[in-house]
C-alpha cells in the first residue's frame, strides 16, 4: 500500500481554517485516491516489503433505479394483437312534433335512426432485447466466498434491470413527445411557434404579452424568472382543467366531441417550470391547484438533457412524428391529456436462457415487447413559451 506523509498539508489547512493564513493553492493528489482500473500486483506491504496486498473489502455498485417517466401503463392482453377503440357521434336533435300537431297529418313512428359509430385500430408493437453472459466457475477465483460471488451476479442482474428501466422510460417519453409533435403541427404546421397561440398548442408567453402589453415585451429568457408571468401561466393552465371537463371539439386533433374529467386527466410539467413557480411565487397558487390532481407528474426534460441541461435542450423536442411530420420545438412547459389519449400496453418482459456446455457459461436474453399508441381523437394540450 502506498502511504503518503501529509503533515505539511494538514498544518497549512489548519492555518487556513483558523484564519492564520490566506487561502492557498492545494495539491490534493496525495490525499484523495481516485482509484485505478487495474490493481497493481506489485503493491506490497510496508513491513517486509514482500507480501502482496490483499483485497480487504468488496463493494458492489448495486443500486436499484426507479424510472421517472409519467405513469401511462395500461392493461395488456394475452391473445390477439389489435387494440380497437370504438366511439359514437353525438346524435342531432329534431323537432318535437308533439307540440305541433296538424289535422290530417300522419306521424311515422317506424323510421330507423342509425347511430353514427366509428372504430380505430392500433396494431403496432416494438421489441428489443439485452443479452448478458454469466459464468460461475471462471469468476470464483476473483472472490473470497459465495456471498461475494452472489453479490456480483446480483449486481449484473440489477444492471440489466436498470438498463430496461431507462429504455422503457425513454420510450414512454417518446410516446408523449410524438403527441406533442402531432399537436403542434396540427396548430401551426411547419411555421414558427412564436407570435401566435392556439387552443391545443397554447403559447403562454404570447398570451401574457398580449394581455398585459409590457414594454419591452417579456422574453423567453426572462419568463421563468418573472413572478407575474408564472402567476398568469398558472391561471391559464388551471382554466384548461375546467374547460376540457366540458364536452368540446376544440381540444383534440380529430375534432371529435370529447370531455376529460379530473380523475382521468394527466398533467405532466417540466421541472424547471414547476420549481420556478414554487420558488419565485412564494405562494401556493400554482402548487395546490395542480398537484391535487391524481395524475400530476414532473419530468426533468422531454427528449433529453443535452450536454448541459440548458433550458433550450430540456424544453425541446426534435422529432419526425408517426404521421411523418418534422417538428422542432422549444420552450415546452407542460402537457395536459386524457388518460385514453396515449399509453403503453401489452408489456411483456421475459428472459430466455441457453447453457453452453463446451465453454461452460450461460447466455441470458432479457426481452421486452410493448405497444405504444397515440389517439388523436382524444384531448391533448401543449403549453409552451416562444
Amino acid at each position: 500500500m502506498q502511504v503518503n506523509q501529509i503533515y505539511n498539508i494538514v498544518n497549512d489547512i489548519t492555518g487556513e481554517i483558523l484564519g492564520e493564513s490566506a487561502v492557498i493553492s492545494e495539491d490534493l493528489s496525495n490525499i484523495v485516491d481516485i482509484g485505478t482500473a487495474v490493481f497493481n500486483a506489485n503493491a506490497v506491504d510496508n513491513y517486509v516489503r514482500n507480501l502482496v496486498n490483499h483485497i480487504g473489502r468488496v463493494i458492489f455498485v448495486n443500486r436499484s433505479y426507479r424510472g421517472s417517466a409519467p405513469s401511462v401503463l395500461m392493461d395488456g392482453w394475452e391473445y390477439g394483437s389489435v387494440m380497437e377503440k370504438i366511439r359514437a357521434e353525438l346524435p342531432e336533435a329534431e323537432e318535437n312534433e308533439s307540440w305541433n300537431l296538424q289535422d290530417g297529418t300522419s306521424y311515422d313512428p317506424n323510421i330507423f335512426y342509425k347511430p353514427q359509430v366509428s372504430a380505430k385500430f392500433f396494431n403496432k408493437r416494438t421489441t428489443f432485447e439485452i443479452p448478458m453472459s454469466f459464468t460461475e466457475m471462471q469468476v470464483k477465483e476473483s472472490f473470497s466466498n459465495a456471498e461475494q460471488l452472489n453479490g456480483f451476479i446480483s449486481m449484473l442482474n440489477n444492471n440489466v434491470e436498470k438498463s430496461l428501466t431507462v429504455k422503457m422510460d425513454s420510450l414512454i417519453m417518446r410516446t408523449i413527445n410524438n403527441f406533442i409533435g402531432e399537436t403542434i403541427y396540427s396548430e401551426v404546421g411547419g411555421g414558427s411557434l412564436s407570435g401566435r397561440s392556439g387552443t391545443k398548442a397554447v403559447n403562454l408567453l404570447y398570451l401574457y404579452n398580449q394581455t398585459y402589453n409590457p414594454n419591452p415585451a417579456l422574453t423567453v429568457a426572462e419568463a421563468l424568472h418573472t413572478p407575474e408571468f408564472l402567476r398568469f401561466a398558472s391561471f391559464v393552465i388551471t382554466n384548461y382543467i375546467a374547460r376540457i371537463s366540458k364536452l368540446s371539439k376544440l381540444f383534440n386533433i380529430g375534432s371529435t366531441d370529447k370531455f376529460t374529467p379530473k380523475d382521468v386527466l394527466h398533467l405532466v410539467a417540466l421541472s424547471d417550470y414547476v420549481n420556478a413557480s414554487n420558488m419565485f411565487l412564494q405562494s401556493d397558487v400554482y402548487h395546490n391547484e395542480l398537484t391535487e390532481l391524481p395524475n400530476f407528474e414532473v419530468v426533468p426534460y422531454w427528449q433529453g438533457s443535452g450536454t448541459g441541461y440548458s433550458f433550450s435542450d430540456i424544453s425541446s423536442i426534435n422529432v419526425t412524428t408517426a404521421s411523418g411530420n418534422a417538428v422542432n420545438a422549444s420552450g415546452i412547459l407542460a402537457v395536459m391529456f386524457d388518460r385514453d389519449a396515449l399509453g403503453v400496453c401489452n408489456v411483456d418482459r421475459r428472459v430466455t436462457t441457453n447453457y453452453n456446455p463446451k465453454a461452460e457459461f450461460f447466455n441470458n436474453w432479457f426481452k421486452f415487447d410493448s405497444q405504444y399508441f397515440n389517439d388523436t381523437d382524444e384531448n391533448f394540450i401543449v403549453f409552451y413559451i416562444a
